[in-house]
């Protein structure tokens, strides 16, 4: 029998899980942070390393034929095609993959991730076996794949971990350099709303807390924030269609109360804090470049609890999205880009003007 994932173990509850569950395979995820528009820094060169020795620890564990298949050229026109839809994908899966195999898979997610983000992608992969009971076995949480583009420790290289309702995209394309997006998380359901595990919600606390954000603004704020009636019915920035946000919508940190601020910034977190320590201080780094003060807050939709929403963090570059519409306001897909970064290319083309390739 195929092996699905990592071992089971004892479920922590999450920064942003109500009544978590415990998932049966342990599953990781890596997070990310960028340090575009600046200079590379001690620590992320420190994780690059890092990163880079779990990665050869991981293709040292496979055979012939499975380095076969996860290793990728970088300059592939597959490594910028990421999606969170089931289809088939490169790599090696979790499930063709063995024990100590997995587990070396688990140790290169867990090289930019900490608890927090290792339990976001348990959850949902978690959520992937629920659907497995409601739809059959075309749902597996063993279909989370590994892929890896170019040579670890050599840059330009990279890789990618995804599935159903999850991608995550991880680029070093120079020495201490690391960009970890697109990062896009989905929830379905949103809320478990039967069975053993009733009342689970893996994004639950973003949501609830954004609620709070427009909830509590004034009149005068809200009617700025408030971007449209009805939700988009999905996220905006979804593969291939960044150009489709348009200028920035919204209200601007910079007129919100103190009060109101603090609570984005804390929003802001539940997405970028899940990375190791040394990669969460490169990314707020990254946050406060772009000017906190510039970004902006927009919602869409009902303000009611369980009615379809959707909302928006976005500044210079940095973009946060969240849109619950589908299945009756039961269905999040979410998404954490650079709009300058995604995929490392900003220092991938610096790179490549520093030290031309022929």
């Amino acid at each position: 029998m195929p092996h699905d994932g990592w071992h089971p173990h004892d479920h922590d509850h999450g920064h942003d899980h109500h009544h978590a569950p415990p998932p049966t395979r342990r599953l990781v995820l890596a997070a990310a942070t960028f340090l575009p528009f600046g200079a590379a820094s001690a620590q992320s060169a420190d994780a690059a390393r890092r990163i880079a020795d779990q990665a050869n620890r991981f293709l040292a564990s496979l055979d012939e034929g499975q380095r076969q298949r996860v290793l990728i050229a970088y300059d592939s026109a597959g490594r910028l095609d990421w999606h969170y839809i089931p289809r088939n994908r490169s790599g090696l899966g979790l499930g063709d993959m063995k024990p100590a195999q997995a587990d070396a898979a688990r140790a290169l997610l867990a090289s930019v991730l900490n608890e927090q983000g290792l339990r976001l992608v348990d959850g949902v992969r978690f959520l992937e076996g629920v659907l497995r009971e409601q739809q059959g076995s075309w749902r597996d949480p063993g279909r989370y794949f590994l892929s890896l583009f170019g040579v670890p420790g050599r840059f330009p290289w990279g890789w990618r971990f995804e599935g159903h309702h999850l991608s995550l995209n991880v680029a070093l394309p120079a020495d201490g350099h690391v960009a970890v997006t697109p990062f896009f998380v989905g929830a379905h359901p949103a809320t478990v709303r039967d069975g053993p595990n009733k009342g689970f919600r893996l994004l639950g606390a973003s949501e609830d807390l954004a609620r709070q954000i427009v909830s509590g603004l004034s009149d005068a704020e809200r009617r700025t924030a408030v971007i449209a009636d009805r939700s988009f019915g999905e996220i905006v920035a979804s593969p291939q269609r960044e150009q489709d946000l348009g200028q920035p919508r919204g209200l601007e940190l910079a007129a919100m109360s103190g009060s109101s601020r603090q609570l984005v910034e804390a929003l802001l977190d539940r997405f970028l804090a899940t990375l190791t320590a040394d990669l969460v201080a490169a990314q707020k780094r990254r946050v406060t470049e772009q000017g906190l003060e510039r970004f902006r807050f927009a919602w869409a939709g009902s303000l009611q609890p369980g009615q379809a929403h959707y909302f928006r963090i976005q500044g210079p570059a940095t973009l946060i999205e969240h849109d619950n519409t589908q299945n009756d306001a039961n269905h999040i897909h979410s998404v954490w880009r650079d709009l300058a970064a995604d995929f490392g290319r900003d220092a991938l083309a610096d790179h490549y003007r520093r030290q031309p390739h022929r």
